[in-house]
């Protein structure tokens, strides 16, 4: 996006126009103790050629790897068109849109997005977003609790399949609001979620039941068997999905006989480039009745007083323009520019191109599953799986990884330190962007490294059940 400082002459205009001599002038206010006075540890400005090169050879740190690593932020193709679109300055500039006779452009954006939601999700409303994923369930949570009429209970069970990050997240959020996250162990066969595990809680008050599809393995949940569940026993349904594989199964609005009840996850997948962790968007969704209870913004569509389309803020129930104690979030600001690729990228791709690269993405995984699975290196659960899984290791895993990490390959995320009791495991991932080359030099690499280790006498670990 162009830049175009002001000039001397600007300045001075400015400041004769408000009446003060200088810059400094607008700043008496402040104490001089409280002044950080000069920045001596700043170098000093660079040129734009100067500035080009450097962040040039910052981002080839990278070394652009081979990555197989998904965990919630997944390298999908982006349409050049997508971020061409997103950066004109009528999108990269904007700001909030709280003056709506001036916004309709951007408002109408929003709408788009929140009607492209939820009709993948197969729900009633969807807000304009939220920071991510991870704080998405932890206002998911708190909504529960708003929401559940019929509760008096301030329980939320959450599985422990369920997305570390969002698992924590959450916890710091809600615990000190009095709400207790009980943990629900995954099966140690499948990966998943058993409705088995929930009988301990059968006609106990719960105020709501997190189900992850697919969960943090990769592995795919009994949806319509935990909803009826949770439903059953008067709690509400709090759904975190992906929404690549929305395209290619059961949307969270259709799972049981009634369907989820909140809708949320991490939008990344749509147009957002990894750039080393973010920003990224959260997203929500919910059933009509429990709207008044969505904390962000709602864009609606309506006509003005001569019958003109337009579109509008409506319900919103922030910090911002009602009293912090009534806000339904005090965090709940929606990302703008995401959400504006995300849509863009969306409507590019349509229905039929989201379910492609789903489809093509769990083809991906698959085979390299296949290539990489051996005496050494096995599947860990039994159940199906989407676009990733967890690979269990009989040699130390740290050994086997650190070689590939010379190739510039990044094989997979290890889950020791978030599942001890895993032991030597991975989770890797395949999206849409790799080739039949791609997964063979994994494979290789993968082979040779085995083979040293087995040579060299490395010991083995027991194979996990």
């Amino acid at each position: 996006m162009p830049f175009i400082p002001h000039t001397e002459q600007d300045i001075r205009d400015m400041l004769e126009t408000i009446g003060v001599s200088d810059i400094e002038r607008l700043f008496d206010e402040i104490p001089q103790n409280l002044r950080s006075g000069k920045l001596e540890k700043i170098p000093a400005a660079m040129s734009e050629q100067e500035i080009s090169r450097l962040m040039s050879q910052r981002a080839a740190q990278d070394g652009q790897a081979l990555c197989f690593i998904g965990a919630g932020a997944y390298e999908h193709h982006i349409p050049a068109a997508v971020w061409e679109i997103a950066t004109r300055g009528e999108f990269y500039s904007a700001y909030t849109p709280y003056q709506a006779e001036a916004s309709q452009g951007t408002l109408q954006l929003i709408y788009e997005f929140q009607s492209m939601m939820t009709a993948l999700m197969a729900m009633d409303a969807s807000n304009a977003s939220l920071y991510d994923g991870a704080s998405a369930l932890a206002e998911a949570s708190l909504m529960a609790i708003r929401s559940n009429r019929k509760s008096r209970s301030r329980r939320i069970l959450l599985p422990a399949a369920v997305h570390p990050a969002y698992r924590g997240t959450a916890h710091s959020i809600v615990a000190n609001q009095q709400i207790e996250l009980l943990e629900v162990p995954y099966h140690d066969e499948g990966g998943h979620t058993a409705v088995e595990s929930l009988s301990q809680y059968d006609g106990e008050d719960i105020a709501a039941l997190v189900i992850s599809q697919p969960n943090f393995f990769g592995v795919l949940e009994e949806v319509d068997a935990l909803t009826d569940w949770a439903h059953a026993n008067g709690a509400l349904v709090i759904a975190v999905v992906n929404p690549i594989a929305m395209s290619l199964l059961k949307p969270p609005g259709r799972w049981g006989e009634k369907g989820a009840d909140i809708v949320v996850g991490e939008g990344q997948p749509l147009g957002i480039p990894l750039s080393s962790g973010g920003p990224y968007f959260g997203f929500m969704c919910t059933r009509k009745e429990h709207v008044r209870q969505m904390p962000g913004r709602i864009v609606g569509r309506t006509v003005d007083r001569d019958g003109r389309v337009g579109y509008t803020l409506t319900l919103q129930a922030r910090e911002q323009h009602i009293r912090r104690s009534k806000a339904t979030s005090n965090i709940c600001t929606n990302q703008g520019l995401m959400v504006t690729a995300a849509t863009i990228h969306m409507a590019l791709l349509g229905g039929e191109g989201l379910r492609r690269v789903a489809l093509a993405s769990h083809a991906n995984t698959r085979r390299l599953v296949e290539k990489l699975t051996s005496d050494t290196i096995s599947l860990r659960f039994n159940r199906p799986y989407f676009h990733e899984a967890v690979l269990n290791s009989v040699l130390p895993l740290g050994r086997l990884l650190r070689p590939l990490y010379a190739h510039n390959l990044q094989p997979g995320y290890a889950l020791g330190e978030d599942y001890p009791e895993l032991g030597e495991s991975m989770l890797v991932c395949a999206t849409e962007t790799k080739t039949e080359a791609d997964l063979d030099v994994y494979q290789d690499h993968l082979s040779r490294v085995i083979d040293k280790q087995t040579t060299a006498g490395c010991p083995v670990q027991p194979r996990m059940a």
